[in-house]
């Protein structure tokens, strides 16, 4: 016989008249302007932010992931100068807001009026204007790709570390590289471990583009604020920009629990149940989620 649990129920019921209640003042208040919101949510200039949001998103996570991967393997070379310059370089962007970091890149010609490229203590063989070599894409990108970057760095060391060291050592009796070894045992086994920590940071990096905003770079949450710096409707206007950015990271939820699902074969808890089974199943450690 299954214990009864009347709390659990009392519970449910506070929580669903509570949520009625914020649902009902939500449609009620005129000052949401719900006509307008469904007046601009399919404008041109609003799908445009969105579409340069996902851009954004992708390309920035694809730096980020790159670099995050170079540095963790970095970090962990027995080379001490490779290790302590990988630390330098996480311990930078980690321990300096994203915002600075968004402003640094947009003034770099400040700091660096022409920008120049060659051997280093040598010959410059490529120098032009800062302006037009860091163009505000290209400072969006440095910016956020550069930061996540660190990011990834930890994620990717700890999944490394997590594999067991014993694999290591029985990949190199087998005569593999280091390189060898880290591409083809540890990363594959360690992915279970970092694809998930990875799936937030994405969601992270595309709420993270609306702070390009202070740049006057045209992602989602600038293009809205043209708008109602000329109509006045802020709070719709809003609206509008947290539905789109609610769409876009349920998608990545979605996204992100069958790639855990692919990489977490073999491991009961990771193939427990469905994700419609999860939302539904009630109360902890009851299989009725799992049987959906």
């Amino acid at each position: 016989m299954p214990v009864r649990r009347p709390g659990r129920w009392i519970a449910v019921v506070i929580v669903l008249v509570v949520a009625a209640s914020i649902i009902r003042a939500i449609v009620s208040a005129k000052g949401f302007q719900w006509g307008v919101v469904g007046h601009y949510l399919f404008d041109s200039r609003v799908l445009h932010g969105v579409l340069t949001t996902i851009y954004l998103t992708f390309l920035s996570m694809a730096i980020g992931i790159v670099l995050g991967i170079l540095a963790a393997v970095m970090r962990l070379s027995p080379n001490p100068v490779v290790s302590r310059a990988s630390w330098l370089y996480i311990w930078f962007f980690r321990g300096t807001p994203l915002l600075v970091q968004v402003l640094f890149w947009y003034n770099i010609a400040a700091l660096f009026p022409t920008i120049s490229l060659g051997i280093p203590f040598g010959p410059a063989l490529v120098h032009g204007n800062a302006n037009s070599i860091v163009t505000p894409l290209a400072a969006a990108l440095l910016a956020l790709g550069l930061n996540e970057g660190a990011y990834m760095a930890e994620i990717v060391r700890a999944g490394i570390i997590s594999v067991d060291e014993g694999q290591t050592q029985a990949a190199q009796s087998l005569g593999m590289s280091r390189l060898q070894t880290m591409r083809r045992i540890v990363l594959p086994q360690a992915m279970r471990v970092i694809i998930p920590p990875t799936g937030n940071e994405t969601i992270s990096m595309l709420k993270n583009t609306s702070l390009l905003y202070v740049a006057s770079y045209t992602e989602l949450l600038y293009s809205v604020t043209q708008i109602y710096n000329v109509t006045y409707q802020t709070i719709p206007l809003l609206i509008v920009a947290s539905i789109w950015y609610l769409v876009m990271t349920s998608v990545l939820y979605v996204g992100q629990y069958f790639i855990e699902r692919h990489y977490g074969r073999g491991f009961t808890r990771a193939e427990r149940g469905t994700m419609i089974g999860r939302w539904l199943s009630i109360g902890g450690g009851s299989d009725a989620g799992a049987r959906l």
